[in-house]
């Protein structure tokens, strides 16, 4: 099931590549033999309509038939040798040049490709007879249906109870939220507890539910699992009412029930949990709950958007967000289920719960395994969780938690974007491991797993598949950032474990060391030197022969033999290398004849380019962030046609301009969009080549010196802005000392002009910076970090508050002492934060009525007196230095409290600046002690830094709370602090 599932989206991925490549060859409109059109156009017809008829079977309940699962893989195989045969067509075909095209091709390489075409359509053919041979397109799934939490009460109902773990905190903060608010109109709220599937939001809502105190303050009550009448709306109302009418038989169609409910609610005080609600069950059904009450109403979903959709009812609600056990709790529940000592457990339980991720359904499901084991040892569990699988697919103690992993997949959307595939892909990092959102998304579209016709719009596209992952909490965001997105994520760990194992019995990824790598996609090389990691395949076996057909190598530790096998890959298009710590130098200068490569990332073991690297004609990305010091580019590289993005700290390779023309280099067709950046000098190389880069977005420079052909190309970057004006246009800016007049340059050459920024950040000598910053339109993001303490004058603080689009200001070393904020400053603005500022500003009351995020860094931070958070009533956070004064921490503490929205009350704790540079930074705090109302941010994994940022890179991760779990329930979930209500997330 798990293999055929995985090679059906496989199989839908690899056919729009294909569909991508045939549409690229007949644009160019190659003849390369006869019938080459017609070749090509019956292979993409076919396998669009074959790859469509089994993602309709698969989309049915149920596990396919033998005869189907092989008849999937085989399809999924052709599929990929298509792929690879249409790969070296195009590279003859496009990297060859047109002249010499036809010669070479009907002299070398038509031929052949020629027959292999034939051949391929044979194939096909042939497979499309198996199927109707064997009557698979008219085959019926069996009826076995997965469905994730319907046998849960069945699961458990053998098993003695066991008291939920580490509810105590959750509950009472759950409990606070069903209080009434002092001065608050009396009125319905909704409180919402989203989660991952497994992690306990029913157990909580069960155990708040059950309450005493909560029965008596609400006479009448209701629990109904909405999970169990998805498509019976009837049957739901009709239990909802007989319940709060204590089983007073319902009658009446829907309309009917809903206006019997509402009118029977409408004189109580009541409260009602709607257990794993759908968003169509909850648009039929919240018209019947009246709103002028002090009533409750607590929902459970796995959907984020859908409980923010909850808690707006009535313009009133919180989202509690579950998360995850810690390692004290996870070992206590695996504890109370086992009941009895077994032999080897101490030793082998550190690994199970780093394994499980503090997932309690996965450790509930571990510990149920495990009563059957006379022991289990270190050795035991690495080779258990190498073959989880296996077990998952054998052994009925997960049974529960493999349907609602299965699950968590299945509901994935397959178009226009195979989802399915994007978060298969994700398995080839360590689970566990931090992975920066850009990268993982031009990745995708390296690999073609991702595809957008609008170049404009493809980021925007990407961000909302990003977001569709994290909203399902099947992937985790580690650090949201000014806007409020992930900058990092990582993977749900036992869905991290249960993808790649899916993964590899689809061979779509595996391990290097793997001898029959050369039949998958994408390999990976993991670092295993902690005792704890499980084994993978053993050495590596290396054949001199061999050809690889993978598209990916991912390094994360020691590269060993796979540093010889770079020329091997030839249709790689990702090699990254960015946590290889052993590459050299010398060992990268065989990439140049990697001529698909699309992505390279290069780690900081690096000191230089590889040799020759101009001949990567389809490179789209080079990253080499990681590196320690300023990595000299060559010029001919910004010849490349498909160029996107240039990230790290480059210097332009000297050349003498006056003999060299910048438009043999970059010409007006220049793909580049991202230059993230360059160190500047006297030089006039780089900015002549800048000027004539039409496309570009986002822009970051290190000014060493700042000429007028610099100025000249900044201000054209500015200007052309003006063209579209829409989409981010960001520029980052570190002035040294010595060029600290470049802003009042700038400023002076816009004079009565303007230009089109959506984000501004710059750091150094400041002096004066509003005279730029009021030439620029649409600006939403303006970060000013002075090298010295700047004084912002009331005029300067006037004339930027009528920047009428920014959403986000961040000011460090900025004094704002004696200036009021008043109520027409900045309309729109959601996120204030000030770092090292030594004086506050007076906000009136009235003012920044959107502000949802403030943010106050300063260890000396006492005089609060200027603002009061409870004037903003759409407040869902306060974030401070975490050696702030114990004083000042109670008084936000209490205030936060007092708020109706009741907003989150944050820690960071300041890196020395003597460990990363001159630039400071802010990071995650140690955690408070248990049953503290105040939130240390916790770090899900090490956050990478940002080398040589020009900015205060404030790293501020997802809020937790404390965690619980039960054995009562499948559902044992995790936990997250409560956050106010969505209404506000979702207007702006």
């Amino acid at each position: 099931m798990i293999a055929t599932v995985v090679a059906g989206a496989v199989l839908g991925a690899v056919t729009k590549n294909v569909v991508a490549l045939v549409i690229k060859l007949a644009q160019r409109r190659y003849d390369l033999w006869k019938g080459f059109q017609d070749d090509i156009g019956f292979i993409k017809t076919e396998l669009l309509m074959i790859a469509g008829a089994e993602e309709d079977q698969l989309s049915g309940k149920g596990n396919p038939s033998a005869v189907k699962s092989i008849s999937m893989e085989e399809m999924r195989d052709l599929a990929q040798d298509i792929e690879d045969c249409l790969d070296r067509i195009l590279r003859y075909a496009e990297g060859e040049g047109e002249t010499s095209l036809l010669h070479r091709l009907k002299a070398i390489g038509g031929p052949a490709y020629a027959s292999e075409i034939k051949k391929l359509k044979k194939r096909l053919k042939a497979a499309y007879q198996r199927k109707q041979d064997y009557g698979i397109n008219g085959s019926q799934p069996s009826p076995a249906a997965i469905t994730p939490e319907a046998s849960s009460s069945t699961f458990f109902a053998s098993t003695a109870r066991v008291e939920p773990v580490g509810i105590d905190t959750p509950k009472k903060e759950l409990l606070e939220l069903l209080d009434d608010v002092d001065g608050q109109p009396e009125q319905l709220i909704v409180i919402s507890i989203v989660g991952f599937g497994g992690s306990g939001k029913s157990t909580l809502a069960r155990s708040v539910y059950d309450c005493p105190d909560v029965f008596s303050r609400f006479p009448c009550r209701a629990w109904v699992v909405a999970s169990e009448h998805k498509e019976d709306m009837k049957g739901l109302l009709t239990v909802l009412l007989e319940q709060i009418r204590q089983n007073d038989r319902a009658r009446g169609d829907v309309q009917q029930l809903k206006a019997d409910i509402s009118s029977y609610l409408n004189t109580q005080r009541y409260l009602i949990v709607l257990d794993d609600i759908e968003e169509q069950q909850w648009e039929t059904i919240k018209s019947s709950f009246p709103e002028n009450t002090r009533s409750r109403i607590i929902v459970t979903t796995t959907i984020r958007p859908l409980a923010e959709l909850c808690c707006n009812h009535g313009n009133n609600g919180y989202v509690y967000n579950m998360r995850t056990l810690d390692e004290k709790h996870s070992k206590e529940l695996l504890e109370a289920v086992l009941k009895r000592h077994l032999p080897g457990f101490e030793q082998s339980s550190t690994l199970i719960v780093n394994k499980c991720d503090g997932h309690p359904l996965a450790l509930v499901s571990v510990a149920h395994y495990l009563l059957r084991k006379r022991e289990f040892t270190e050795t035991d569990c690495k080779f258990f969780w190498k073959d989880l699988g296996y077990h998952m697919a054998k052994e009925y103690a997960f049974r529960n938690l493999e349907q609602v992993l299965m699950s968590n997949y299945l509901t994935l959307p397959g178009c226009p974007v195979n989802l399915k595939t994007c978060l298969l892909y994700l398995c080839v990092f360590p689970s566990g491991h931090p992975i920066r959102r850009r990268s993982l998304v031009r990745r995708w579209f390296a690999e073609g797993y991702m595809q957008c016709l609008d170049p404009h719009t493809a980021m925007l596209v990407a961000d909302q598949n990003i977001e569709e992952l994290i909203d399902r909490d099947i992937i985790r965001a580690m650090d949201p950032s000014k806007n409020a997105k992930a900058k990092t994520c990582r993977a749900h760990g036992i869905m991290h474990e249960f993808l790649r194992h899916m993964s590899m019995s689809a061979k779509f990824i595996t391990s290097f060391c793997n001898p029959q790598r050369s039949n998958y996609r994408h390999l990976f090389v993991e670092e295993r030197s902690n005792s704890h990691s499980s084994p993978i395949h053993g050495d590596v076996h290396v054949d001199k022969k061999e050809n690889l057909r993978a598209h990916s190598l991912t390094i994360c530790g020691s590269a060993g033999e796979a540093v010889s096998y770079f020329a091997k890959c030839e249709l790689v298009r990702v090699l990254d290398l960015e946590e290889c710590n052993d590459l050299k130098d010398e060992q990268t200068d065989s990439i140049h004849e990697l001529w698909h490569l699309r992505y390279l990332s290069l780690g900081d073991t690096i000191s230089r380019l590889p040799k020759e690297i101009d001949k990567l004609y389809c490179l789209e990305t080079l990253d080499v962030r990681k590196t320690k010091k300023a990595i000299t580019l060559p010029v001919e590289v910004m010849k490349l046609p498909h160029l996107a993005h240039l990230l790290g700290k480059f210097k332009l390779e000297k050349k003498n301009w006056k003999k060299s023309k910048p438009e043999k280099y970059v010409t007006g067709k220049s793909n580049l969009q991202t230059l993230a950046g360059f160190v500047t000098d006297d030089d006039r190389g780089l900015p002549m080549l800048m000027i004539r880069m039409k496309k570009l977005q986002k822009v970051k420079l290190w000014c060493n010196s700042a000429g007028d052909e610099l100025l000249e190309a900044i201000k054209e970057f500015l200007r052309v802005g003006m063209d579209t004006s829409d989409g981010d246009r960001s520029l980052s800016l570190d002035l040294a000392n010595s060029s600290g007049n470049i802003l009042s340059s700038l400023a002076g050459s816009l004079e009565n002009s303007y230009g089109y920024l959506s984000s501004l950040k710059v750091h150094g000598v400041l002096s004066r910076p509003t005279q730029l910053v009021m030439s620029l339109l649409g600006l939403r993001e303006l970060c000013l970090s002075s090298s010295n303490l700047l004084t912002i004058s009331d005029n300067e603080l006037s004339n930027m508050s009528k920047l009428i689009c920014l959403e986000y200001l961040k000011l460090v070393k900025v004094s704002l002492g004696g200036l009021v904020i008043t109520k027409r400053y900045f309309p729109r603005l959601l996120r204030l934060c000030l770092v090292q500022s030594p004086v506050l500003p007076k906000v009136e009351k009235g003012a920044l009525r959107n502000l949802v995020s403030l943010q106050l860094l300063s260890d000396d931070l006492t005089d609060l007196s200027g603002i009061k958070i409870e004037w903003h009533e759409v407040l869902q956070e306060v974030v401070l230095d975490s050696e702030v004064d114990p004083g000042t921490k109670t008084i936000l503490e209490d205030a936060a409290k007092k708020h109706p929205k009741r907003p989150r009350v944050l820690y960071l704790g300041r890196v020395d600046p003597d460990e990363i540079g001159s630039t400071v930074k802010y990071v995650a705090a140690k955690r408070p002690a248990p049953g503290t109302r105040s939130l240390i941010v916790p770090v899900e994994g090490q956050i990478p830094a940002v080398q040589s940022s020009p900015v205060i890179n404030l790293e501020q991760a997802r809020v937790s709370g404390p965690s619980l779990a039960s054995t009562e329930l499948c559902s044992s979930r995790d936990i997250e602090m409560p956050s106010s209500s969505r209404v506000v997330s979702s207007q702006t």
